[in-house]
C-alpha cells in the first residue's frame, strides 16, 4: 500500500504542497529565487509557518521579482519590518535584498537556473528512501551550492537550508519510495 510522506501530516495546506509542489523539478529562475528566499526565512521555524504566510510574503516582496527588490533600501526594510503578514527579521529582509542583487548578476552572467542546477549535474538526484530517518540534512552538493551562493552574496543559505531548497525544487527527489509522488516526480525529471 502506498502512503504519502509522513512529514506533511494531515494539514490540507501541507498535504497540497507535498502533492503538487514539493520535489517537482523547478527551472524558472524567479520561482527558484522565491523558494530559496522562503527557505531562508524558514530557518528556525516550521515550514508550515512559511506556507501559511506565503501569499503575504509574495505581496510584501513584489512577487519576488529580483529586478524590483534589488533597488530597495532602508525605507522598504522599515516597511517590511512593520508588516505582520511576514516573518519580520531585519537580517533576513536585508539578505533578500542582497540576494536579489546577486540574482541579477548571476542571471546576466549565466542564468540563475543553470547556475543552481549544475550542482546536481542538471538532473534531479533520485533517492530511494524508505524512512524519514534516511533523509540527510545536508550533502556534498548542498555544501557546494551553499558555498557558491554565499560567495555571490546570498545570505541565510547554509547547507541545511540549501538541501531543503534542493528537495523543494526537485533537484533531489526525497519522496519516500512508497509515496505515490516518488514515481510521479521521478517521471517528471525524465
Amino acid at each position: 500500500m502506498q502512503t504519502r510522506c509522513t512529514w506533511c501530516g494531515t494539514d490540507p495546506l501541507y498535504v497540497d504542497y507535498h502533492d503538487t509542489e514539493w520535489g517537482v523539478p523547478e527551472r524558472d529562475p524567479r520561482a527558484l529565487f522565491e523558494k530559496l528566499i522562503l527557505d531562508g526565512f524558514q530557518a528556525g521555524l516550521a515550514w508550515i509557518t512559511i506556507l501559511r504566510k506565503r501569499e503575504a510574503f509574495r505581496a510584501a516582496f513584489a512577487g519576488f521579482q529580483p529586478e524590483v527588490i534589488a533597488g530597495w533600501g532602508e525605507d522598504e526594510v522599515q516597511r517590511l519590518l512593520a508588516d505582520p503578514g511576514i516573518v519580520r527579521h531585519r537580517g533576513k529582509i536585508e539578505g533578500t535584498i542582497a540576494g536579489a542583487r546577486a540574482w541579477l548578476r548571476i542571471e546576466e552572467r549565466e542564468g540563475f537556473s543553470p547556475f543552481l542546477w549544475r550542482f546536481v549535474g542538471d538532473r534531479p538526484i533520485q533517492n530511494h528512501l524508505r524512512s524519514m530517518a534516511e533523509v540527510p540534512t545536508e550533502t556534498a552538493e548542498s555544501r557546494a551550492m551553499s558555498k557558491a551562493l554565499k560567495a555571490e552574496g546570498f545570505k541565510f543559505c547554509g547547507p541545511t537550508i540549501v538541501y531543503a531548497f534542493m528537495q523543494a525544487t526537485g533537484m533531489v527527489n526525497d519522496h519516500m519510495i512508497d509515496c505515490p509522488c516518488h514515481g510521479r516526480v521521478a517521471t517528471m525529471a525524465g
